[in-house]
């Protein structure tokens, strides 16, 4: 007879510790879910509450044993039972909803605005069996944005009457100064044309509901430049491509074409009366290239 080694029991199981470490990782896991300042929660595709956290319970009023079991419907105002069926249409076609701002109802009825962000959630197989939803508190910072856009109409208002005041004080300047007719003119014409682009690079400030929010980078610059023209010469020439401009664009666009221009006029080609600028514009690619 030959002593034979006995073959390890261990072969084909997981590692020694190994369930040890996922129990503890599904622990840490837990901890942070539950104690998250974000609402925390997951639903069926049918939309039953399956799992509901702290921040959940803070933010909506009701608490996990209210929750869990009850349709997310409960939480979702009557004029917005149409998101939750297009939230679960989106999930059953394995799509991820980021940074969704709509506006939910706490117990008391009190409506909150919120950002969600919305998973689908797998089985082992692949196949979806709910989702997980996220959803953060945004009614202060919806507050700052209503208070500062107010502040910023009230600016803009304030800014469309002082063109309004100096062009009437050149007015009134040119009727009390003999041969003053002509510069009047010609001031409140430039006076006319800041205004006008001013207006197009704020369109969302202005008072009339139905302007436009974008323009384009030949409209912008058109509008910029207008200010220098004399004796209805218009002292430059665009040419090339063209490009769409809206939002934080528009705004960073406008500040530096004035910019450009206000150098031109002082120290470049719009600083003495016969200088002209020729503009080309191209496309590379999403850039646009000013030559």
């Amino acid at each position: 007879m030959t002593d034979e080694q006995p073959q390890s029991s261990q072969q084909g199981l997981p590692r020694p510790g190994a369930d040890r470490q996922a129990a503890e990782a599904a622990a840490w896991l837990s901890a942070v879910v539950e104690n998250s300042d974000d609402a925390i929660l997951s639903k069926t595709l049918d939309g039953v509450i399956m799992t509901w956290n702290r921040g959940a319970e803070r933010m909506f009023g009701f608490s996990a044993n209210e929750a869990v079991g009850r349709s997310i419907t409960m939480i979702i105002p009557d004029d917005r039972l149409a998101e939750e069926t297009e939230i679960l249409h989106r999930l059953r076609a394995g799509e991820r909803i980021e940074h969704f701002e709509t506006v939910r109802r706490r117990k008391d009825g009190e409506l909150i605005d919120i950002s969600l962000t919305v998973s689908p959630v797998r089985n082992a197989a692949g196949e979806i069996l709910g989702a997980s939803k996220i959803a953060r508190d945004i009614s202060v910072q919806k507050r700052a944005f209503a208070q500062q856009n107010l502040l910023l109409r009230e600016m803009n208002h304030h800014i469309k009457n002082l063109f309004s005041l100096t062009a009437a004080l050149v007015g009134l300047s040119a009727r009390a100064t003999k041969g003053g007719e002509a510069l009047a003119a010609d001031l409140s014409e430039r006076l006319r044309a800041l205004a006008r682009a001013h207006a197009l690079t704020m369109p969302e400030l202005s008072e009339d509901a139905t302007g436009a929010s974008a323009t384009t980078f030949v409209a912008l610059l058109e509008a910029v430049l207008a200010p220098h023209a004399s004796d209805g010469d218009p002292r430059f020439a665009i040419s090339g491509s063209d490009a769409p401009l809206s939002g934080n664009a528009l705004t960073s666009a406008a500040l530096l074409l004035h910019e450009l221009a206000t150098n031109a006029a002082k120290y470049g080609a719009l600083s003495v009366p016969e200088g002209r600028l020729r503009i080309e514009l191209s496309t590379q690619g999403d850039s646009l290239r000013v030559q």
